[in-house]
């Protein structure tokens, strides 16, 4: 039993850290980078990404971290794993957290962006870009933060685990 509590929490926070390095890589670099292009550029891009990451990857990553991190919390409610437990369940609630984001406000934006249509063939490319970039933007970076600070206390817990464990 001990090696499936390991196994999960290893597994939680490797695919949690895997979102939050996607996330975060948004934040920092691809939305500032497409935000110093022209309008027509950032749409087409952002629509061509939203079409490529809804992949294998991507989904077993996106719903891998959910799953992992509950099944974590599932196998640390046991006497002799308390120490370990609040750090994956504040993980868990912060990961819902991203969830929630992404799926209530980043998706909505994304398919937003879908319909807009084909970016050579609107009347104003750049009132498109100014409708999702800014809230898009706004609602990666906070579940960039949420989902790293659950990142950063899965490995916290991988610590104290190996404390427990050992």
């Amino acid at each position: 039993m001990t090696t499936l509590r390991t196994l999960s929490l290893l597994a939680a926070t490797v695919t949690m850290g895997l979102m939050a390095g996607l996330f975060a890589a948004f934040a920092y670099s691809v939305m500032p980078g497409l935000m110093r292009a022209d309008a027509r550029t950032l749409v087409l891009a952002m629509q061509r990404i939203n079409e490529a990451i809804l992949n294998g990857w991507f989904l077993s990553c996106f719903f891998g971290a959910l799953a992992f991190t509950g099944a974590a919390v599932a196998l640390h409610v046991s006497p002799g794993w308390t120490a370990v437990l609040p750090w994956i369940v504040a993980a868990l609630v912060l990961y819902l957290v991203a969830l929630v984001v992404t799926m209530a406000l980043n998706v909505p934006l994304n398919n937003a962006l879908a319909r807009a249509g084909d970016p050579d063939r609107l009347a104003d490319v750049a009132a498109v870009r100014d409708r999702f970039a800014p809230a898009w933007i706004r609602w990666n970076l906070l579940r960039a933060v949420a989902s790293l600070a659950g990142f950063a206390l899965l490995s916290w817990a991988l610590v104290v685990h190996g404390r427990v464990a050992g």
